[in-house]
């Protein structure tokens, strides 16, 4: 009798599936891929199956799933730092180090962000900030990827390419735990506002003090998570 893989592993295998599609046709940024159902049957698997893998590779932008049009190659297909979306799902403790790895890297990113201030970088942080502004507004529940982009627009303020990809390769391998960490971290508002200083110090090229505000918004975010899991 054949036995099927556990939903979680049936989906990281698809993922890893798509990926080779990519990587085998030589498909590039923007290149449309088979439809959901065309992968689903390609794959032998159920809609709902496919889109979960898909969404799990959407989540880190090897692919954009666009409404009424398909499923297309991502702008991160090509990195040269690469990361596996398939990791298990990690518990308190690693979240934890997931946060306290982001601390030892982003306040000397928001540093040099400050002090080169890169225009495109820039520019994507304001777009970031006022989509979260908005989501804030009606609460949406995809606050929590605004929120990495608005990290990843420090990264690309520095004008280092390859700094901003080890950052991603960071919070966006952890989608799915950065999820949970604002699910447990809980106070919207607060960390909008804080994200909010942090531009404001960098756009006024105060290097110091972007660096401790990012240091300490980190590190207020790693006290609550603890605290909650505590008191669980």
């Amino acid at each position: 009798m054949t036995t099927t893989p556990p939903r979680s592993t049936l989906s990281s295998q698809l993922a890893d599936g798509v990926m080779d599609i990519v990587a085998a046709e030589g498909l590039a940024s923007g290149d449309q891929l088979d439809g959901v159902k065309q992968l689903a049957l390609r794959f032998n698997v159920a809609v709902p199956t496919m889109r979960e893998a898909l969404r799990r590779l959407e989540g880190i932008g090897i692919v954009e799933l666009r409404h009424g049009s398909g499923v297309y190659v991502g702008p991160n297909a090509g990195r040269r730092v690469l990361m596996n979306p398939v990791l298990p799902r990690s518990d308190v403790e690693q979240l934890v180090e997931l946060l306290q790895a982001r601390r030892a890297l982003e306040p000397e990113i928001a540093r040099l962000a400050a002090e080169t201030r890169d225009e495109r970088g820039l520019a994507w942080l304001e777009d970031a900030l006022a989509v979260a502004r908005g989501q804030l507004a009606v609460g949406d529940e995809m606050l929590w990827r605004t929120n990495l982009d608005i990290h990843r627009a420090i990264a690309a303020t520095t004008g280092n390419a390859i700094l901003g990809e080890v950052l991603d390769s960071i919070v966006l391998l952890h989608a799915d735990d950065q999820r949970a960490i604002l699910a447990l971290h809980g106070d919207a508002a607060e960390d909008y506002d804080e994200h909010t200083q942090i531009r404001d110090l960098i756009v006024a090229g105060d290097a110091a003090g972007a660096h401790a505000a990012v240091a300490g918004h980190l590190a207020s975010v790693i006290d609550v998570i603890r605290s909650r899991s505590d008191s669980d």
